[in-house]
Order: C-alpha cells, then sequence, then structure tokens
C-alpha cells in the first residue's frame, strides 16, 4: 500500500496538534486495549478504566522509569464502536508546546503503542465502517482548504452529500438491472431488446453522472486555487491594487518609477476561490541590472498565470509597450484594468481605432486602487475568467477528488454504452448487463466498497500524522 503498512487494532499514538507554543497540545491514541495501556501511566487508573463513554478523567501522566510527572492531563475517552475510529480512543489534553507534547507521545511510544502512519485514525475509521472514502478524503480536504467556500464545500461531502448522490445513481442502476433480469429469465420477444426495459432511470443517471464529472473543473479551482498576475507599466498601480486585494499595506508604493524590482506574493481570495497573487516589476526598458531582471521575471510569471490583471493608467492611456504586451500574451486570459479613474472623467481611454488589442482582452474594468471603486467588479471579472462556466452551486453534489472524477467517468463512459446497445438491438441483454455491472464497480471505487489496496495508499498517505 503504497510504503505504509496498516496493522489493524495495534494501539497507536499521535501528535494531532501542531508542534508550536500553544495553550493546549493533543495526543490521540486508539486501538485494542488502548484505555488499560494508558491507565498503567496515569495517576487514577482505576478512575479511568471505569470512566463512562465519551467523558473527561482528570489525572497526571507518570513515568515509571524516572519516577516523575510528565504533565497534568484531561483524557478523553471514547469507546467502541462509538468513536471516530470504530475502536477505543483516549485522546490527551496536555499543555501545549514542544516539548510537553514530545514528551507525552515518547511516554506512549516506550509502553505499548505505537506512532502511527499517515491517515491511519482516518484508515481505521474506513474500514471499521465509520465513513466511506468520499467522507475521508473531504477530512484532508478540509485541512488543505484556504477559503471559507472552499472548507464549505469539502463540508458538504463530509456531510455526506457525494455519497448520497452516489447511492441514489447506484439505485437507478439497481433497478434497472432488475428489471432486465426478469426479461432475460422471462423473455417475451427475443427479436429485439430496444422494449425489454424503461431506459428512463438509465438516462436519468447518465445525466447526473455527467453532472458530477462537469462540477470537477470548478471544485479542483477552489481546491488548488488560481495564479493571478498583476502587470503593467512602472507607476501604473499594481503596487496599490496588490494592497487593495489583500486588505492590507504589504507592497512599498511610491510615485518613484522602477520602486518594485521583485515581484512579491500573497493568498487572496476571490469569491471563495483561493488566488495566489503577484505584484510584478513594471514592464519597461532600463539600464539597471536589478530591475531589467525583475521586468524580465515579470515576463516569465505572467506566461504561467492563468489570468493576467494588465493595469494602464487612465489618465495616460494606452502606449505602445501596453499594446505590444497584450498583442504577445495569445494564450493567457487578460484582464484590461483602467486604473487611476479617481482622477476626474477626463480619462485617455481611446476606445475607437485601439481594437488590436482587444482579441487578446477577456474584459477591461475602470477602477480606483487608491479609493477601491470598482474592485468588486474587478474580483467578480476575474472569478467568471477562472471559472470559465465551470461554476457549480456549492451546496450541490461535487467531486472532491482526481481520483473519484477518474471512477466517475468511468461510470459514465459504461452506462453510456450501455444506452447505445440498448438501443441498436443488435447485442443481447447480457451485454447491457455486463456494463451497468461495471458502471456499479466504479461508483463502488469512489466511495470504497471496491477498492483497490493501491487506491487506499494512494488517499490515505497524503494525510498528516494524527489524522
Amino acid at each position: 500500500m503504497t510504503n505504509i503498512s496498516y496493522t489493524p487494532e495495534e494501539p497507536i499514538a499521535a501528535i494531532a496538534t501542531a508542534l508550536a507554543p500553544g495553550a493546549i497540545g493533543i495526543v490521540r491514541t486508539t486501538g485494542k486495549n488502548c484505555i488499560s495501556l494508558m491507565a498503567s501511566i496515569f495517576s487514577r487508573p482505576r478512575a479511568l478504566q471505569n470512566a463512562a463513554a465519551n467523558s473527561l478523567v482528570y489525572g497526571w501522566l507518570l513515568d515509571a522509569d524516572s519516577n516523575g510527572r510528565i504533565d497534568e492531563v484531561m483524557l478523553g475517552v471514547y469507546k467502541a464502536p462509538k468513536s471516530f475510529t470504530g475502536e477505543d480512543m483516549v485522546e490527551i489534553y496536555c499543555h501545549g508546546g514542544v516539548s510537553v507534547v514530545t514528551a507525552v507521545l515518547n511516554l506512549l511510544l516506550k509502553n505499548g503503542f505505537r506512532q502511527a502512519e499517515r491517515g491511519e485514525f482516518t484508515f481505521r475509521a474506513y474500514i471499521n465502517g465509520k465513513t466511506d472514502l468520499t467522507k475521508a478524503e473531504a477530512i484532508k480536504e478540509i485541512i488543505d482548504s484556504k477559503t471559507d467556500v472552499s472548507r464549505g464545500r469539502a463540508v458538504g461531502r463530509l456531510a455526506g452529500n457525494l455519497f448520497a448522490e452516489i447511492d441514489s445513481i447506484k439505485k437507478c442502476i439497481v433497478d434497472t438491472l432488475a428489471a432486465i433480469e426478469v426479461e432475460i429469465e422471462y423473455p417475451e420477444d427475443e427479436e429485439t431488446i430496444a422494449d425489454s426495459f424503461d431506459s428512463f432511470q438509465l438516462e436519468e443517471a447518465r445525466q447526473r453522472l455527467a453532472s458530477l464529472v462537469h462540477s470537477w473543473k470548478s471544485e479542483k479551482l477552489y481546491q488548488d486555487g488560481a495564479r493571478v498576475v498583476l502587470c503593467g507599466k512602472t507607476n501604473a498601480g499594481k503596487s496599490s491594487l496588490f494592497n487593495a486585494l489583500l486588505k492590507e499595506e504589504r507592497a512599498i508604493v511610491s510615485d518613484i518609477e522602477g520602486t518594485t524590482r521583485d515581484w512579491l506574493e500573497s493568498w487572496a481570495s476571490f469569491e471563495g476561490i483561493p488566488v495566489r497573487l503577484f505584484d510584478t516589476a513594471g514592464l519597461r526598458s532600463t539600464s539597471d541590472v536589478i530591475e531589467a531582471e525583475g521586468v524580465e521575471r515579470t515576463r516569465d510569471l505572467s506566461s504561467e498565470a492563468d489570468v493576467i490583471l494588465y493595469l494602464v493608467d487612465a489618465s495616460a492611456g494606452l502606449s505602445e509597450e501596453d499594446r505590444m504586451f497584450l498583442s504577445e500574451k495569445k494564450e493567457t486570459p487578460i484582464i484590461l484594468v483602467w486604473n487611476k479613474c479617481d482622477k476626474g472623467d477626463d480619462f485617455a481611454i481611446e476606445m475607437n481605432g485601439d481594437d488590436a488589442y482587444k482579441s487578446d482582452v477577456r474584459a477591461e474594468v475602470r477602477l480606483s486602487a487608491k479609493n477601491g471603486n470598482g474592485l468588486g467588479t474587478l474580483i467578480g471579472t476575474a472569478k467568471r475568467i477562472l471559472c470559465g462556466g465551470e461554476e457549480t452551486d456549492r451546496n450541490a453534489a461535487g467531486l472532491g477528488s482526481q481520483r473519484q472524477r477518474n471512477s466517475v467517468s468511468e461510470a459514465l463512459e459504461r452506462i453510456e454504452h450501455a444506452l447505445v446497445i440498448a438501443n441498436d438491438g443488435s447485442y443481447g441483454l447480457d451485454a447491457v448487463v455486463q456494463d451497468l455491472e461495471d458502471c456499479l464497480d466504479s461508483l463502488g471505487e469512489v466511495t470504497g466498497e471496491v477498492t483497490p489496496d493501491d487506491v487506499l495508499g494512494a488517499v490515505f498517505a497524503n494525510f498528516c500524522v494524527g489524522k
């Protein structure tokens, strides 16, 4: 399983909080006899062993080797099968900090516990029927989420909306299979299969599977984020816009040309989409070696962007350098940002006779980075371009991983083939049955009902230790 060996029921322990100073640190344990093992190093062993499920017990952790106390703790007791892993569990709530948390873990490892592998707690929840793979992967998504919206979408999968959708689609297929099996056993017309069963449920399942496949592009965008690069001539207002989008004074703003010589980056949220935002050096010819290197880096970054925000001083209008840059970018979507629109209405924005650049620009936005006017329009425009028409309802079920997308795509191909041969009439019902059974297997891989060991290894190996 991808170089990971999980041993069910064996007592395991892991640190569940960051190794950094804090008010509370948490160390988790689970497995057979974990409560008894914990009692052997606890100041109140009888209280712990007699503790009710879902209760807390106060005491001290003791190290017999040094005859000393490790820390004053609270122990959370959870008993099988009503626990996260489906096994007996004890969670230790100790004082935060690297030294004390590490000391607690080392004490456990000396007294019968093994260091947990990555994702082993969630793996045990999966094999003990406490969760399915869609919910297990949602846990990792929540941990990695960068915005409230991306977290909310993952929470939906953790709550079971994807599992419920897959289960409902499977029911449509199973009901159709049952009808076909009856027709195979008691055929009324052996010459054609076109009218042997009602394909309505299969068509409904096909549409819902197609919708799930369609959801992946949008879900992936909310998980991974996008690269948005601010470009433009010197003094176009890139650093001011960078600060305005971040809502903090991150970049130095000055009227002196060439102030920004290297790129800055930070994460921002464009209406819930995580955006890796880059402020770059102004584009111009310069004899300054350092500034020239910054300009070259700007061009390199712009070639790797998902969207370019190209800023132009609205009071100056487009220059030949602007037109040249815009004409060079044939692959990357560009939003032309007319900045400094707070200076009045007499802008040098000449739309007539300036159409040469339009084929390379997806949208134009007027704003003032200084006072914030137009920022909402810019963010909404960038979001629309990034989504590319693939936006999905955050409350609807969506796919949460490439693995899920691959399996659902396979299921969609199988059901589409089943519909084709059912309408063709030159194949027997057995061929339709085979396609539908293969479709159910593919959907079973999404939830984990049918899953090879290498897939499990790939899923849980990406988790952090202690989860």
